[in-house]
């Protein structure tokens, strides 16, 4: 299945294994191929929790918009704009 089909893990699991890679770097007892990989996957897991979290942010500030009326709605990405 390729890469960009994976569904999204959630926030909070992409987070624990944020961690989890962290950690594991600040042992410094990895060889540097390993250390490389888990740098490569650290930057992707944090991406997607930054990605997650602006997609919150938007929702919130469309909700505070309404007013006095809260009514979620979809929220609009460039990709379904």
């Amino acid at each position: 299945m390729p890469e960009d089909s994976k569904p999204a893990q959630s926030f909070e699991a992409s987070l624990n294994e944020l961690e989890a890679v962290v950690k594991q770097l600040e042992g410094g007892d990895l060889p540097l191929d390993r250390a490389l990989e888990l740098f490569e996957k650290g930057t992707e897991l944090s991406a997607a929790c930054r990605k997650q979290l602006e997609e919150a942010e938007t929702r919130v500030e469309q909700l505070i918009r309404r007013g006095d009326r809260v009514t979620p709605e979809p929220l609009r990405t460039p990709e379904n704009s």
